[in-house]
């Protein structure tokens, strides 16, 4: 049966609104926008009307559009609003008021989420393995817990995309870690230092919001790193295809695991959305130390869903194409508005 044409109405950042084309720009300029890019021209290619709009600092233009072209949904694509990533669950708390579809998480999960000292309190009620940490919010005395023991990871509460981590982000004493707390908060903000767990980066995609579906246990490898170098995932790692080629850094299907271990894995991926109520699509990140444990180090609601990125490669590794994944994340957008109507409907 062939899937309706929608309205798709794309919220991006002003500076990540697409060309038509890529003929013309540099690999670095793509890179830059290359999720917007893959989103809107695959969902014009699926048969949708797509319109892009670039939101920053107000609001009104998202009501503006919406009443105008009135669109089916909203594609979500804003990590931030007034250049603050904690706002970003302001938007989708605006989307919901204005009673239009929109894609991915809602505010009740960015909110849980986007705290990682939030999100790990709550999961570690829930029993999930949590490396131990401390939070140092700007303004306050540097002062390690006991209970805290080196080597420890420095980063922000907040801020997401590995944003502020590198190497030099791993410390081995108070010196260090009385530096790096400095560095933090003057560059970004608040501070959360964890237990430095040793072993294997891997990531568990969630679809879904009432019935979850977990795609396959994805790792970050690193062939060639540095002598004395941490394998984690840094802000180059992450974001710098000549540092991510230079240093072998690539990602693919988890190694060696035995299929019940990936199960354990993937189910605990879903409990964890379950727990930080992660709706739409989202990201678990772990550690899998040499013991076999999958330590939860971060959840990452509407997490980057460029085509080549790990979230849908995980997905096309599924047998989930790159057109299909973002048809079901916009059913998944339309299932849940139709979802809060009749809850709705059913307590007027």
């Amino acid at each position: 049966m062939r899937k309706k044409r929608l309205r798709v109405l794309v919220l991006t950042d002003p500076d990540l609104v697409p060309p038509d084309s890529l003929k013309g720009y540099t690999p670095e300029e793509i890179f830059t926008w290359k999720t917007e890019f893959d989103v809107v021209s695959t969902l014009r290619r699926s048969g949708h009307e797509v319109k892009t709009l670039g939101v920053q600092n107000e609001l009104t233009p998202i009501r503006d559009e919406i009443d105008s072209w009135k669109p089916d949904i909203v594609f979500n694509l804003l990590e931030e609003f007034h250049g603050l990533v904690a706002y970003d669950q302001n938007v989708a708390s605006y989307l919901e008021l204005l009673k239009v579809p929109y894609t991915g998480c809602g505010p009740r999960g960015l909110v849980l989420a986007r705290g990682k000292d939030l999100s790990k309190k709550i999961l570690t009620y829930h029993r999930v393995p949590v490396p131990a940490f401390a939070v140092f919010p700007v303004g306050r005395k540097v002062q390690r817990p006991k209970r805290l023991t080196f080597p420890l990871i420095v980063k922000s509460v907040e801020a997401d995309a590995s944003l502020g981590i590198s190497q030099a982000s791993v410390v081995n004493n108070d010196e260090e870690l009385q530096k790096r707390v400095t560095f933090i908060h003057n560059t970004i903000g608040n501070v959360i230092a964890e237990q430095y767990v040793p072993g294997r980066e891997i990531y568990v995609g969630v679809l879904g919001s009432e019935r979850r579906r977990a795609l396959p246990v994805w790792e970050l490898e690193f062939t060639k790193l540095a002598a004395g170098a941490i394998p984690i995932a840094t802000e180059r790692a992450k974001h710098n295809p000549k540092y991510q080629k230079r240093r072998g850094i690539q990602s693919g299907p988890a190694k060696d695991l035995t299929p019940e271990f990936a199960k354990k894995i993937q189910n605990l991926a879903k409990r964890i959305c379950r727990s930080l109520e992660l709706d739409g699509y989202a990201r678990i990140d772990f550690r899998l130390d040499d013991s076999g444990v999958p330590y939860f180090l971060e959840a990452n609601p509407n997490p980057e869903i460029a085509k080549s990125e790990e979230f849908a490669e995980a997905a096309k590794h599924a047998g989930l194409s790159y057109s299909a994944l973002l048809n079901r994340i916009l059913e998944l957008g339309l299932q849940r508005a139709r979802r809060v109507h009749q809850e709705q409907e059913g307590t007027a």
